[in-house]
């Protein structure tokens, strides 16, 4: 945690480190996997030991003909987590935590009397960047202007984190420094876009891309709100009259239909002849025609025969009285 005793010597000893010019600075990403190599000779090696802080993680004692090396792990806990190369001893430490940033140093003891040989790495273990978080300010909208400013933050993993804004959509692009952005936008102006990049020493990421129109959509004083509800009432007018022209095209499409149903209809005329009651008994054949055929003889299968007897005993039927109105049909008689 910020401003513990533990915290505050390990920057005292990248101050000491980096100041020498011995330092190496090295970056692990969380829960990733960082390599501390040897560069140096392996001849003529007593042993080697790493360190970590101001704990000693590990002593080494290089194997000699057939014989392999001895690793003495002082720290248990740590101990599935190193690996040492069979060659130079490099360190790989992996499944790192954020508790693994700090100053590893190996130190090479010689087996003569020259001094020592140390290198020292100063780790810093960050989180990969998720997508930032942007949030607007207070709104100023006046004459058709809106005045406001975005801020661009990490909801968690924000250490040494770096904003910088990137304004599209004018005649030259342009990139500010920081994590707020004022902003003026003018309606009926060209749109801007502003997109916000994080950055750690390990990863970056970017927002989504934020339209100015969308920030300021009311900037026009209501303006806009009016013409939506406008647009609205004229598309609800429009249905209306679409849906009761339909209905009245409908309705008279229908009536138009009832008549020529009616003309399709058969009409059946049937005569009947005026035959006196002392008429002598004959048989009389009656058509019935169809209304819309001109000659009944045409068509024998609409022709319908019905048969009237008459008593003999008559001997001057009175003849048939055909009106002027009456269809033009054939009368068929057999005397039975």
């Amino acid at each position: 945690m910020a401003g513990s005793p533990a915290c505050l010597l390990f920057i005292c000893l990248l101050c000491q480190l980096t100041a020498s010019g011995a330092l190496k600075e090295k970056f692990g990403v969380l829960g990733g996997s960082v390599t501390f190599p040897v560069e140096a000779s392996m001849q003529n090696i007593d042993s080697i030991v790493w360190h970590f802080n101001s704990n000693t993680l590990a002593i080494i004692k290089p194997g000699v003909e057939d014989k392999k090396a001895t690793i003495l792990m002082t720290r248990s806990q740590n101990k599935e987590r190193m690996i040492f190369s069979d060659s130079d001893y490099s360190l790989t430490l992996l499944q790192l935590k954020k508790n693994d940033s700090g100053v590893y140093r190996v130190q090479m003891n010689l087996l003569s009397s020259q001094p020592s040989f140390t290198q020292e790495y100063g780790l810093q273990v960050y989180e990969c960047l998720s997508k930032p978080k942007v949030t607007m300010g207070l709104q100023n909208n006046k004459n058709g202007t809106c005045i406001t400013n975005l801020t661009c933050s990490m909801e968690q993993g924000g250490e040494n984190v770096t904003y910088s804004w990137n304004v599209l959509g004018q005649r030259s692009n342009k990139s500010y420094d920081g994590s707020i952005l004022p902003i003026s936008w003018r309606l009926g102006e060209m749109d801007m876009v502003f997109i916000c990049t994080a950055r750690n020493p390990i990863s970056s990421n970017s927002s989504s891309p934020i339209l100015a129109w969308k920030l300021c959509r009311d900037a026009d004083g209501g303006g806009s709100n009016f013409l939506l509800t406008l647009l609205c009432l004229l598309l609800v007018v429009f249905t209306l009259c679409t849906l009761v022209l339909t209905f009245h095209l409908t309705m008279r499409m229908k009536r138009r239909k009832e008549p020529m149903e009616g003309e399709k209809r058969m009409d059946v005329h049937q005569e009947i002849p005026n035959v006196c009651p002392h008429s002598e008994e004959k048989t009389v054949y009656e058509t019935i025609c169809d209304a819309h055929k001109i000659n009944p003889a045409e068509d024998p299968l609409n022709t319908l025969y019905s048969t009237v007897q008459i008593p003999k005993m008559v001997e001057n039927p009175c003849s048939p009285t055909i009106t002027p109105d009456t269809p033009r049909l054939f009368t068929y008689e057999n005397v039975i």
